[in-house]
């Protein structure tokens, strides 16, 4: 996975997608009410926002603070028949692969002044047209891999079996509309096909777009409760978000965005919500290294060794790792300097195995 995480905002035309994406990431990708205005997509990258990052540039006063950074990719408005190369799509499609996540905005808001590319309001079919296409373009893939893999049989090899009985589950599921990642599999044989660019394997959340005057009591729209118990059957989640109200909050200083939320009676805005959705879906935490040069929060998955997290900050790191030096964010904000959180022996070293914990404030101490 890249250094930023990147997630692919999809969904058919005319649901609000950049109208939602040029609000979340300010970037001013052309939102029209025409389908394609979108073709090649855009990127923005966000800060994503970690309230401990703040807490401990206060601490340390370095001269740059770095937050984590997600990636956003708004592609193309998807049709039927995509997968056939009708509208875009093949260059739709080629996009998807390229991200980790996949974050699909449904229409979940009645406007007549704003077209629906399929005639009427249906979030379910709408989530559907989009499962089919994806679901197609994959089992081109998978055919072409059956065909490979059973020329490869002759060589007797078990670990090509395995592979292929893996795939044709797959090709049934697919053939069947069902995605990829409803296939039960077990880890080895997930390791078997993880260089597979499936579309359908990727972890999908998705975002209700609502109305304006919804935004503080999404579950009272139908068409969100139709989302949710379509995503129950993937395990996904749903968050509802109104991107007009998003595009408001963009327009505004942080503090005015902060009072405008409270008065909307909303916790926190869509962007927030979305990175949130997005750090759980794929598993993600943050650690921090801090110094008077920069403090910094870094992204890596739950269940990374100290290695590998020091990988994330360079390669010569992970490579002449000798130990890591951690303590924990919440004792060395009640300490209130690493000199007496050290004193009070809750700096640890650690070593070649230790697996990081959400929060971890590491110097990594290396050799090359």
């Amino acid at each position: 996975m890249s250094t930023n995480l990147e997630v692919g905002i999809v969904g058919l035309p005319n649901v609000g997608k950049s109208t939602l994406f040029n609000a979340i990431t300010k970037a001013g990708a052309e939102a029209a009410n025409y389908p394609f205005c979108t073709i090649e997509p855009n990127v923005g990258v966000v800060d994503v926002p970690d309230e401990r990052l703040w807490r401990l540039s206060q601490l340390y006063h370095p001269q740059k603070t770095t937050p984590a950074a997600m990636r956003f990719v708004d592609i193309a408005g998807l049709v039927k028949g995509a997968s056939q190369g009708e509208g875009l799509g093949n260059k739709f499609l080629a996009h998807i692969r390229e991200v980790d996540a996949v974050a699909q905005v449904v229409r979940c808001f009645e406007d007549e002044n704003i077209t629906h590319v399929e005639g009427g309001l249906d979030p379910v079919r709408d989530i559907e047209i989009i499962n089919t296409e994806l679901c197609l373009a994959d089992l081109e893939t998978v055919e072409k891999r059956i065909e490979r893999s059973q020329k490869a049989l002759k060589s007797g090899d078990k670990k090509i079996q395995a592979e292929l009985a893996v795939l044709q589950r797959i090709r049934e599921a697919l053939e069947e509309a069902q995605p990829a990642r409803r296939v039960e599999k077990t880890e080895d044989e997930a390791a078997l096909i993880r260089d597979l660019p499936l579309m359908t394997l990727k972890p999908v959340l998705f975002v209700a777009n609502i109305s304006e005057d919804e935004v503080s009591r999404p579950d009272s729209n139908r068409y969100v409760r139709m989302v949710k118990e379509y995503a129950a059957r993937d395990g996904a989640e749903v968050i509802a978000v109104s991107a007009k109200v998003e595009s408001e909050i963009a327009e505004l200083p942080d503090e005015d965005a902060k009072i405008f939320l409270t008065e909307l009676g909303l916790a926190e805005s869509g962007l927030d919500q979305l990175i949130r959705a997005g750090y759980k879906l794929l598993g993600l935490m943050n650690f921090f290294t801090a110094g008077e040069p920069e403090v910094r929060a870094w992204t890596i998955k739950r269940g990374t060794k100290a290695p590998q997290a020091a990988g994330k900050i360079h390669s010569d790191i992970e490579r002449g790792f000798i130990r890591a030096e951690v303590v924990a964010y919440d004792d060395l904000i009640a300490c209130g300097s690493l000199v007496a959180a050290r004193e009070k022996g809750l700096v640890r070293l650690e070593g070649k195995d230790y697996i990081m914990k959400d929060g971890d404030v590491v110097h990594f101490r290396f050799n090359v």
